[in-house]
């Protein structure tokens, strides 16, 4: 197993993310690696947590990452999260992102959860769930 791509395979998601014309329309540059503190946009998409597992087999070291997108808005209603939610699966599903280290294989939508977050449930959030394919070169 290689945990080794784990961090070549974020920074690729997330430029990746910031390079989309159909993410930037929506959120412009407001996607975050870590949310910072204080003030933000009304609509934001936020890399999540991951799980890896290994994959590797005979011809080398390789590993299977799971990892969440978030989109997070303070906006009444549902539909707005799910037109970026639905334009960060676009962006996401079947990329192969070039990586500094290694290479994806593949790259999938898994699921996705939409539910009400914070004080008195007035923040909507979809965490996006994807599954990505990574080799060592």
């Amino acid at each position: 197993m290689s945990y080794a791509m784990a961090g070549a395979l974020q920074a690729a998601v997330y430029q990746h993310l910031r390079e989309d014309p159909g993410v930037s329309a929506l959120v412009g540059d407001a996607i975050y690696d870590v949310v910072p503190a204080g003030d933000l946009p009304d609509v934001y998409v936020a890399l999540g947590p991951e799980t890896v597992r290994d994959s590797s087999d005979a011809e080398g070291a390789g590993a299977e990452h799971r990892f969440t997108v978030s989109v997070v808005t303070d906006l009444a209603g549902f539909a707005v999260a799910k037109d970026v939610a639905g334009a960060v699966s676009d962006a996401l599903s079947g990329a192969r992102p070039n990586l500094s280290r290694g290479r994806v294989v593949g790259l999938w939508f898994e699921r996705a959860q939409a539910r009400r977050a914070g004080k008195a449930g007035r923040v909507r959030r979809i965490d996006l769930r994807f599954r990505a394919r990574v080799e060592d070169n």
